[in-house]
């Protein structure tokens, strides 16, 4: 049955022939989504007109210094191979969301805004942690001077906004309709500009509530600014979930960075982390990358050619919960056969941690089998003489889990009706080409390729070394066992010993236990191959 928004779009063209032709711009494209979105719209565009990217300079490359370095990166591998001088379409644009006028120059603008038929709006700052001033200036004041420019785009057919799906937590019931914040964007962006650090850190615990952080917040207050705007600009804001790495484009599992579960999922796999405080039986609202883009360019596609509504802002929740759900306790206990079939290479430990819903109980596990093991290993390193990291790592680690916490301990309901119709109303060739239906996603068979990914992409480790990490591993296994058979052993002698028959029985085995710890010693010192 097709959703009750879907349109009949028989008469439409296919996406690839509705970007014939048209000019892009784009600002984030230089992030892990914007990589993603540059690749796709090459590869499956490939008529598309010139892709202008707002960048600025970094580590001392220049903006076109910096398009030359990323279209050589294994994302766009397929683009070198199989559509050789594509790469000529990106065009850099000098410029930074936090400056004046987008630091544009003059000649640049001009060029957009004769121009550009469709605009991606992905730039933001990330970080949840970051500083309220910070999250304004990029995320919301970024997206008035973006609109600002749209305006005066002679050929403007679609400004597709990036948002999150969790812009407000207020709601347990989160629908694909905006909701004005109970702050005026305006007033806090003149307000960030003047305030010192201590007025803001005052302004930020005041406004923030009930957001986890600066980051969901700032893209509620551009939301607001998208939608005040929308009989002015052709726009549609998109809100995918958790990103996390690709399904099927450009490389299964591919992902560029250890942000987010990626980063936990990689502390899992070396064995440095024990326990998440998480709810099993919660839903895992998280999107493949490519799922997501897809739905961001066929949301374009749609902007452009539904002229019924081309005065109403058009709402996405790009989730899974209503198409494909699955726990975080599923995801935990489908994935831990894969860790071991494709274990990280240099696991400390063998990879058995667990998630739990009691605060309590996780905070115990933390401090006996993270703190603890990382104090002693820092210690003995500063013995030999060696870098202390441990410590540290841990740190990042707590971190971590600390910003996600608050999205795995919670659960929404996300309506998306709008998300589902956009599958439907694609042709055949267009949903095949732009795949973006989640009910047809292998959950196991994704699991895997998550894990496989983050050990290519992220910790380069090659996929040869996979014999070795499973006999690594597996030494692991039997360390671990022994380590609780010695504990255990211990503890009975302990409350035993109190008996002076059943002391004698025990020190009569006492022998054979050390030759059993003995033998455990060998195996950790033993080869690593």
């Amino acid at each position: 049955m097709a959703p009750r928004n879907a349109m009949d779009t028989s008469k439409w063209p296919t996406i690839s022939e509705m970007y014939k032709g048209r000019s892009i711009f784009i600002t984030g494209g230089s992030g892990f989504m914007g990589k993603v979105l540059v690749e796709k719209l090459l590869y499956s565009c490939p008529d598309v007109g010139k892709i202008y990217l707002l960048l600025r300079t970094k580590r001392g490359l220049s903006e076109d210094a910096r398009i030359t370095e990323m279209m050589k990166l294994p994302v766009f591998e397929r683009i070198r191979n199989e559509r050789p001088g594509a790469a000529s379409k990106v065009v850099a644009i000098p410029g930074d969301l936090s400056a004046e006028d987008l630091g544009i120059s003059a000649e640049n603008r001009a060029l957009l805004q004769r121009e550009v038929s469709i605009v991606f709006h992905s730039a933001a700052t990330l970080k949840l942690e970051a500083p309220l001033k910070d999250a304004i200036v990029q995320n919301t004041a970024g997206t008035a001077k973006m609109i600002e420019l749209a305006k005066g785009m002679k050929k403007l057919e679609a400004f597709i906004h990036l948002s999150t799906a969790f812009c407000h937590v207020d709601h347990l019931v989160l629908e694909e309709e905006t909701n004005d914040s109970p702050y005026e964007p305006e007033d806090l962006m003149k307000s960030v500009t003047w305030m010192n650090d201590e007025m803001l850190a005052e302004l930020e615990k005041k406004v923030l509530a009930p957001h986890p952080n600066t980051y969901t917040f700032s893209k509620r207050l551009a939301e607001t600014l998208v939608k005040r705007a929308e009989r002015e600009i052709p726009a549609a804001i998109c809100r995918p979930s958790i990103v996390v790495p690709s399904l099927n484009e450009p490389k299964p599992g591919w992902v560029d960075s250890l942000n987010g579960p990626v980063g936990i999922l990689v502390a899992a796999g070396k064995g440095v982390l024990r326990s998440m405080n998480c709810n099993p039986e919660y839903h895992a609202e998280v999107i493949p990358v490519d799922i997501a883009i897809n739905s961001l360019i066929s949301a374009s596609w749609k902007r452009v050619n539904d002229k019924i509504n081309k005065d109403k802002l058009q709402v996405y929740n790009i989730t899974t919960g209503k198409l494909n759900p699955i726990t975080w306790g599923e995801v935990v206990n489908r994935g831990r056969k894969h860790f071991y079939e494709n274990p990280f290479e240099g696991a400390v430990w063998f990879p058995d941690g667990d998630i739990r819903s009691n605060k309590y109980h996780h905070a115990l596990i933390v401090y006996l089998f993270h703190w603890i093991p990382a104090i002693l290993i820092d210690c003995l390193l500063f013995i030999f003489g060696q870098k202390r990291f441990m410590i540290r790592l841990q740190k990042r680690i707590s971190f971590g889990l600390h910003l996600l916490h608050f999205f795995t301990t919670r659960e929404w309901i996300f309506e998306n009706d709008n998300f589902a119709a956009l599958n439907t109303e694609m042709c055949p060739s267009d949903r095949e080409t732009f795949f973006q239906d989640p009910r047809n996603v292998d959950q196991d068979k994704y699991l895997k390729s998550i894990i496989v990914g983050a050990r290519q992409y992220c910790m380069k480790e090659d996929l040869s070394t996979l014999p070795a990490a499973r006999r690594h591993v597996n030494r692991l296994w039997w360390v671990q066992k022994i380590f609780w058979g010695i504990i255990y052993f211990y503890f009975a002698y302990w409350v035993i010993s109190w008996n002076d028959s059943a002391k004698t029985f025990v020190d009569s085995g006492f022998d054979g236990v050390k030759s059993v710890i003995t033998g455990a010693v060998t195996l950790v010192v033993g080869g690593k191959n």
